[in-house]
């Protein structure tokens, strides 16, 4: 666990937050995608905060946005092993960079 003491504080953020921070992660992951070790961390700490965001979701029973969530996650996961959903990435950052803009 890369943000060790996060979950009882990320539980109390609002969805618009945990996506944002969620999307900076998925940017590192693109944008580090040909450098191993700064790849290999934020696919790592972007799987972490999708948990922490399911988990919450699971806790305040938001069916919605827990589905949605999982989605993302299962998008953003398919990606960058084979791309079968054929996802672009600058579409992908674009759905993440509509939750920043809310905050």
């Amino acid at each position: 666990m890369q943000h060790k003491g996060l979950e009882e504080d990320w539980m109390k953020r609002p969805i618009a937050y945990q996506m944002a921070n969620i999307g900076s992660e998925v940017s590192r992951s693109i944008n580090n995608v040909d450098k191993p070790a700064r790849f290999k961390g934020a696919y790592e700490r972007a799987l972490e905060l999708f948990d922490l965001t399911l988990l919450s979701l699971q806790k305040q029973q938001k069916d919605g946005e827990l589905r949605e969530v999982c989605r993302a996650r299962e998008e953003f996961c398919d990606f960058f092993n084979g791309n079968s959903f054929g996802t672009d990435a600058r579409m992908m950052q674009k759905y993440y960079d509509e939750f920043a803009t809310i905050l």
